[in-house]
Formats: C-alpha cells, sequence, structure tokens
C-alpha cells in the first residue's frame, strides 16, 4: 500500500488506549512554544485546566476568558493551552506565530505548550492520560474539537471535561474553584 493510502486508511480509525507507564498527570511533561520542558508536577496543588486550542477557529475568542479565568484564580489555578491543528486545520501557524497571535490578540500570558495531536495515533501522553479512563481512572473522553476543557483538581485526578461550547467562566467549571 502508498504511503498515501496507508495515511488515509487510519483516518477515523480510533487509537486502542494505551497504558502509560506513570503514576499520575504529574509524571507528565510538554514542552512550551519556546520548547523548553514543563512537567507537570510543578502545578501540584493547583487546580489545571487543559484546552486545545487553535488561533483560526470560531471558539478562538475564549482565549480571552481564559486568561479571565487564570487572572481570577491565579493563587490556586494554571491554565495550559494545547495548540493543536486536527480539527478543521485551525492552527497551521509556527511556533512564533501561535505565541504572537495569542499575545496580539487576547493579551494571553497563561502558558501555552507546543503544538501536539489531541487523538489518533500519535497522541501525545497528556491527552492519553486526560482521554483514557485506563490512565486518569475516571473516564475515556474524546476531543470532539477546539477549546475542550479539562479540569484537574490540585490531587492531580480529572475532575470533568467541557465541549468547546462551555465557556471558561461558566459556572460548570468556576464551582469547582471557588
Amino acid at each position: 500500500m502508498n504511503p498515501l493510502k496507508a495515511f488515509i486508511a487510519t483516518l477515523g480509525r480510533k487509537t486502542p488506549p494505551l497504558k502509560l507507564d506513570v503514576k499520575s498527570i504529574y509524571d507528565i511533561s510538554i514542552n512550551t512554544l519556546q520548547g523548553k520542558t514543563v512537567d507537570l508536577s510543578s502545578y501540584k496543588g493547583k487546580f489545571i485546566v487543559i484546552v486545545n486550542v487553535a488561533s483560526k477557529c470560531g471558539f478562538t475568542p475564549q482565549y480571552k476568558e481564559l486568561q479571565k479565568l487564570q487572572d481570577t484564580y491565579k493563587d490556586k489555578l494554571q491554565v495550559i493551552g494545547v495548540p493543536c491543528n486536527q480539527f478543521g486545520n485551525q492552527e497551521p501557524g509556527d511556533a512564533q506565530t501561535i505565541e504572537s497571535f495569542c499575545e496580539l490578540n487576547y493579551g494571553v500570558d497563561f502558558l501555552i505548550t507546543e503544538k501536539v495531536a489531541v487523538k489518533g495515533v500519535n497522541q501525545h501522553p497528556l491527552y492519553q492520560w486526560l482521554t483514557q479512563k485506563i490512565n486518569n481512572g475516571v473516564t475515556d473522553t474524546s476531543v470532539k474539537w477546539n477549546f475542550q476543557k479539562y479540569l484537574i483538581s490540585p490531587e492531580g485526578t480529572l475532575i470533568d471535561y467541557y465541549y468547546s461550547a462551555t465557556k471558561p467562566m461558566s459556572t460548570k467549571i468556576v464551582k469547582h474553584l471557588n
């Protein structure tokens, strides 16, 4: 089979759950847009909101509310934006383009990571943990679109996930932070 046909055959195919060799989300690391490794263990004791982001999506204005969420709860919360280009090719830019877009258009100063795959055969370990019960111990989910949010407790457990239409300052999310 030629490489293009092989690639097309993988589209739509679910990735089987893979048990990660980690005890918790705190054993996972991810790179920033600048290539610096961030260990999620540095956020122990804080809530974490992890959201896959894209600059050319109808939900992109949520960057502003994500920044408000970060500013409002900065003492007990870390927002982490994870660029992804798997939904409608809505995050085509390189690291510098993404960083400039976030700062210039939305004043974002919360953590933005490297661009990763949030689903499929190249799914980043962070999203393997977030989406697979075998890893997070709570539930299986799938990332449906850009700006899907995952809320992690200060103890490192998955509290819940929220589809794109749920705004960052929604009571569904902030009730856990108050």
